[in-house]
């Protein structure tokens, strides 16, 4: 990138923040945040408003995401098997539950979207208005694309999320309205719980008619060195993995991103290690192994890769994408089992 140029990146879809404020060394001491690279430093993503809930009766609106939530976390009031969760969302449309009548079971994108990375048991916002949320895994509408038998699930307790058959039974809770700030999953067919696609789009699930932002015709472009993501405004290394694609320490992560920015001349916007909100916006729900849109440009991609997220549940762990899977999962600092792929943001007059 030259900083003379006069091309701009406008985010389609800019990402909120993650809620992380500390700062956690390896051995999951919280320490200084200034100069760590972390993601508590950096604090990147949209700001959460304050109040970031309002609660109006039997319904909680999201002031951050735009979407409206029932207050009750587990409205069924005991587990379900996918199908079941459909189906109840369904009876709820049916008898216009709270005056309304297009009630979904949310994509993984939304579910997420309640999340704080700095909190734990539950995994919600500190000072949040949901009543008897419970402490395990609630089922998003999303089909997993390596299984479509399987559903993706968000655990509430600690903020993994991965996928399960669709005849187990977990909770669920039904989210409405829109958001503009939340992107497509990519996912593009509805299924039903043996895996078997659906002739037509399924209201209540994700799919071809799916709720979220919807992905620019070309989303990534090549310069340079660099993929630009034009639905986020993050730019990647098109390398996807430093190092010579070695697996490394958390703290080797950060070593090796900052010896990267050694390089640069300081008109060159700085690389960081990605939090986990930028690492999932990757993603394409459509896809797997790697989990990538299929027409993706990048190099050498690896199986799982650290973000700068802490795990508040385990502070000497952080989180990682699973990338050939799609999941969010946790590894310990000190061992040396994932990739670093570094991204900075593509801003305007920088590119």
């Amino acid at each position: 990138m030259s900083p003379g140029s006069d091309k701009t990146i406008a985010p389609v879809c800019p990402l909120p923040w993650t809620g992380q404020e500390g700062c956690y060394d390896e051995a999951g001491r919280e320490i200084a945040c200034p100069g760590s690279g972390q993601d508590g430093a950096f604090r990147r993503g949209m700001p959460w408003p304050a109040p970031r809930f309002q609660r109006t009766g039997a319904l909680v609106a999201d002031q951050l995401t735009g979407l409206i939530w029932t207050a009750e976390a587990n409205p069924a009031g005991f587990p379900l098997t996918w199908g079941e969760a459909l189906e109840f969302i369904r009876a709820m449309n049916a008898r216009a539950e709270s005056g309304f009548s297009d009630w979904r079971l949310p994509n993984r994108r939304e579910l997420r979207s309640l999340l704080s990375y700095q909190t734990r048991r539950p995994a919600l916002p500190a000072g949040h208005p949901f009543t008897d949320v419970f402490l395990g895994w609630y089922w998003t509408s999303t089909t997993a694309a390596i299984n479509p038998a399987y559903a993706w699930y968000v655990h509430l307790d600690g903020a993994r999320m991965f996928y399960g058959r669709k005849d187990q039974y977990y909770l669920l809770w039904p989210v409405r309205g829109t958001s503009s700030i939340l992107a497509a999953t990519g996912q593009r067919f509805s299924y039903d719980q043996a895996g078997r696609e659906l002739p037509e789009p399924d209201p209540v699930q994700d799919g071809q008619d799916g709720f979220g932002v919807p992905w620019p015709a070309q989303r990534l472009v090549v310069e340079g060195d660099g993929v630009i993501d034009r639905l986020t405004g993050l730019e990647w290394l098109r390398q996807a993995s430093l190092n010579g694609g070695a697996e490394v320490s958390w703290g080797e992560a950060f070593s090796l991103v900052a010896a990267l920015n050694e390089k640069l001349g300081e008109n060159e916007p700085h690389w960081r290690l990605p939090n986990i909100n930028e690492l999932e916006s990757l993603v394409d729900c459509a896809s797997h192994s790697p989990a990538l849109p299929a027409d993706h440009p990048f190099l050498e991609v690896r199986d799982v890769y650290w973000s700068s997220t802490t795990s508040c549940y385990e502070p000497d762990w952080a989180w990682a994408l699973y990338l050939g899977k799609g999941a969010l999962g946790v590894g310990v600092k000190r061992a040396k089992n994932f990739h670093v792929w570094p991204v900075r943001d593509r801003l305007p007059g920088q590119g």
